[in-house]
């Protein structure tokens, strides 16, 4: 019992992260339109990297690549097909008061939490401080990462404090994926073998088809060039995040 509060101790602090957007209240809307656009880099280059240097490890450490790339995609497909409906759903005559990919990027942040739940819970069995250092990890990526999301979402309509509200909702799976993880985690691994690669997927998806595009339309060549910076930075702190938790 003690592991288990230990573990949804963790699943909220993670969840908690969610909401470090809120310091954008604090600073000025012209100050923040400047770092909007590094804040979009740094997010695509985190999804770039969670799926190829994270999910997709983990997923092939599991099963064999025919089935992790089969699955990776899916998740592209699906993930496609569901912003074709919701580019018709809330997109019309041309105008889209809230870009479509706002909640794609919320779908493919929930699935993400919720696979980061379930790696909590299932840790949190082996040992209290093997559970500790794996949460710490998490939070350790989680940071620059919703830090992203905020600012994916405020760029596609939503206004601040909607987009704190939603990004706080959607990080409460995390809670949802401890629960399942710490105890029926003997029972999910071909449902979390399913869900990395198929998360991936998705992230590749949102990075590359709506993100990236986004960075395109910077026309200044120093504000461009920061952009790319804050891009490989993305990738750059997962792959650091990585080797950290693979020792």
């Amino acid at each position: 019992m003690t592991n288990f509060i230990w573990a949804m101790g963790a699943s909220i602090t993670v969840s908690l992260i969610s909401l470090i957007g809120i310091f954008s209240l604090l600073f000025r809307e012209k100050w923040f339109d400047k770092i909007l656009m590094l804040l979009i880099g740094f997010s695509a280059g985190g999804l770039i990297g969670g799926a190829f240097l994270h999910l997709l490890p983990e997923a092939l450490e599991q099963a064999e690549s025919q089935i992790v790339f089969l699955y990776l995609i899916l998740g592209f497909i699906a993930f496609f097909v569901l912003e074709r409906y919701l580019h018709w759903r809330h997109c019309h005559a041309g105008i889209c008061a809230i870009h479509a990919f706002t909640y794609l990027n919320l779908i493919g942040d929930g699935i993400h939490n919720f696979t980061d739940g379930l790696v909590i819970g299932a840790s949190f069995i082996v040992s209290i401080y093997f559970g500790i250092i794996t949460a710490l990890v998490i939070i350790l990526h989680e940071i620059p990462q919703e830090i992203g999301d905020f600012g994916v979402l405020v760029y596609g309509g939503f206004g601040k404090l909607k987009a704190l509200y939603y990004n706080f909702l959607v990080a409460l799976t995390c809670v949802l994926g401890t629960i399942t993880g710490y105890f029926i985690s003997s029972h999910t691994k071909n449902f979390s073998l399913f869900l990395l690669p198929f998360t991936a997927g998705g992230f590749i998806y949102i990075a590359a088809c709506d993100l990236v595009p986004e960075l395109h339309k910077q026309e200044d060549l120093k504000k461009s060039a920061a952009s790319m910076i804050a891009f490989l930075c993305g990738i750059l702190f997962i792959l650091l995040a990585r080797i950290t938790h693979s020792h």
